[in-house]
């Protein structure tokens, strides 16, 4: 896997608020991701991992700048060495930044999916005459015959409508890549190819940041993987630190990891179980080392064998 070092995306101290009122019109605001990190190279594929509802998704979006208008972002992101900001992310997101989103919904149901495939090609800057060829091929890169260009989304089962939403992000050059649970609704082998190619676009000089719950299949590609847990960006690993488990730094990765299926299946914290404790460690209520201090206050994200960790009791 690639070496190359050219920061692409860096994002440091993110957090996301939202607004809603309550009965009797109180204002009140709701922290989704209070202290997120992340940072990804020109030939890498950094995978983002962590259970439903710590703020994977919101990461993409707040980057793209399609968050809806109760959103407050603070914290700073930065593409290709510049700062992102509401006027800058519509002007980089779809030729620069692509998006691979996790709901469908994202296709436009009144439009053929080859003209929306199309389109993008477009206005990644391919001329027009060339643009029909280009969805086709992007339609039989992922294994859907040439009459799909034009069904309408409807008519689409949910995987080969997933693999239209792959086609139109990976159509154009875009140099950054989100894909928000890719291989969601797709058979092993397609998962498996998309992956493929993922692992292929990072191999051109493209980064990656590879969105998702499958750890598994994140590290057959991955270089890097990074854990969020309840908003908070907890480590930062190479993949081969979950491969070897034993090398990894927060106890929530650990339980994380041994989770899963085919390790130990124990059972982790669940979303629901998150809370703030005054700025403190969200996995706290759960982690059996935990002190006063990481119910009280969260820990900066440091350095610690060739990653980094977030954790007051940091393992190793």
């Amino acid at each position: 896997m690639s070496g190359v070092r050219n920061i692409m995306l860096e994002i440091r101290n993110l957090s996301v608020h939202f607004s809603s009122y309550s009965k009797g019109l109180k204002r009140k605001s709701v922290c989704t991701i209070r202290s997120l990190d992340l940072t990804a190279n020109a030939g890498q594929v950094v995978a983002v991992v962590g259970q439903s509802g710590a703020g994977k998704s919101l990461l993409a979006h707040a980057v793209l700048g399609i968050l809806p208008s109760n959103s407050t972002v603070s914290g700073d992101i930065t593409f290709k060495g510049h700062r992102i900001t509401p006027e800058s992310a519509e002007r980089f997101r779809g030729r620069d930044i692509a998006l691979i989103p996790q709901s469908v919904a994202f296709l436009n149901p009144l439009l053929h999916v080859g003209t929306q495939i199309a389109r993008a090609a477009v206005l990644n800057g391919l001329p027009a005459r060339e643009a029909k060829k280009a969805a086709l091929l992007a339609l039989e890169r992922y294994g859907l015959p040439s009459h799909i260009y034009k069904c309408f989304p409807f008519q689409l089962s949910g995987g080969m409508a997933r693999r239209v939403l792959t086609a139109t992000a990976t159509v154009g050059s875009a140099s950054l890549l989100f894909a928000d649970e890719p291989t969601n609704g797709l058979d092993v082998a397609t998962a498996q190819e998309t992956l493929k190619h993922l692992r292929e676009l990072a191999d051109i000089g493209k980064a990656v940041v590879l969105i998702t719950h499958d750890i598994e299949a994140a590290l057959q590609v991955a270089d890097k993987v990074s854990v969020f847990c309840g908003g908070v960006t907890i480590e930062e690993a190479s993949a081969t630190d979950f491969i070897n488990s034993g090398r990894l730094r927060h106890p929530y990765s650990v339980a994380l990891w041994s989770s899963l299926p085919n390790n130990r299946f124990i059972e982790t914290i669940t979303a629901k179980s998150f809370c703030s404790l005054n700025g403190g460690c969200p996995f706290g209520p759960r982690c059996e080392q935990a002190a006063e201090e990481c119910c009280q206050q969260m820990p900066e994200l440091i350095p610690l064998r060739n990653g980094k960790v977030r954790c007051w009791h940091a393992c190793g």
